[in-house]
């Protein structure tokens, strides 16, 4: 209802600058196209929530195909939980023993400290996409008007970043499932935890590559404090 109302702001807002431009005082553009165009957007406007759904369903489908390759070629079942199981297999601490300070004390250190990270991490990407599938109606009209189209374009970027964050964490988990590890091979453990470290920087991979918004929790509390500290 609320977009459907700016609809109705933005053909007023174009009836007014139209009559204006009759007197020689703004511009304005033809007013077919307008209406065309103006149809077209209450029409994706209108249907955004089903359209937005089926993107994040073909982007689950894609996701899911990656993984099934994988288990075929791999025969493991490739998932964030037997990735937990394979670090309690390969870093081992004994009980009652003074070893949080050796090498596999301080990568197991490391490796839980990053499966917290990536829980807020992979949390806040889920409510940013419940976030901008409800203002998706919004950004799509936008695109009534050049001055406010780059608001949609913005609103896009973001989410398709948000949505290349789950492929791109899938294809590093089929590499990290194709590594041998054993828990006597130092090197194969330093490669678990570069792939966590990997996991945790997916975001600014897809950022660096095609821009969006950042989930990394570390550069959010960095930006906090920024705010905190200029005010």
């Amino acid at each position: 209802m609320i977009a459907n109302a700016l609809l109705i702001g933005f053909i007023l807002y174009f009836g007014v600058k139209h009559l204006l431009s009759s007197f020689g005082i703004v511009e304005s553009s033809n007013p077919y196209k307008f209406v065309i165009k103006l149809i077209f957007i209450g029409i994706f406007m209108n249907s955004s929530f089903f359209l937005c759904e089926q993107i994040i369903n073909i982007n689950s489908l894609i996701s899911e195909a990656m993984r099934n390759i994988g288990n075929s070629f791999l025969d493991c079942d490739i998932c964030f939980s037997n990735v937990v199981d394979i670090s309690n297999s390969i870093i081992i601490i004994e009980e009652n023993t003074n070893n949080v300070f050796s090498i596999d004390g301080i990568i197991k250190t490391i490796v839980s400290i990053g499966y917290i990270n990536l829980i807020f991490m992979y949390s806040i990407r889920y409510v940013l996409i419940k976030v901008f599938v409800l203002i998706s109606p919004f950004a799509i009209i936008t695109l009534s008007s050049r001055s406010t189209s780059f608001i949609f374009k913005s609103w896009l970027k973001c989410f398709i970043s948000l949505l290349f964050t789950e492929l791109f964490a899938t294809f590093i988990l089929v590499v990290m499932f194709s590594v041998p590890y054993s828990p006597s091979d130092l090197i194969s453990k330093l490669l678990f935890m570069g792939s966590i470290f990997a996991l945790m920087k997916v975001n600014n991979y897809v950022r660096d590559f095609i821009g969006g918004i950042s989930i990394d929790t570390y550069s959010s509390m960095y930006g906090m404090r920024n705010m905190i500290k200029m005010k």
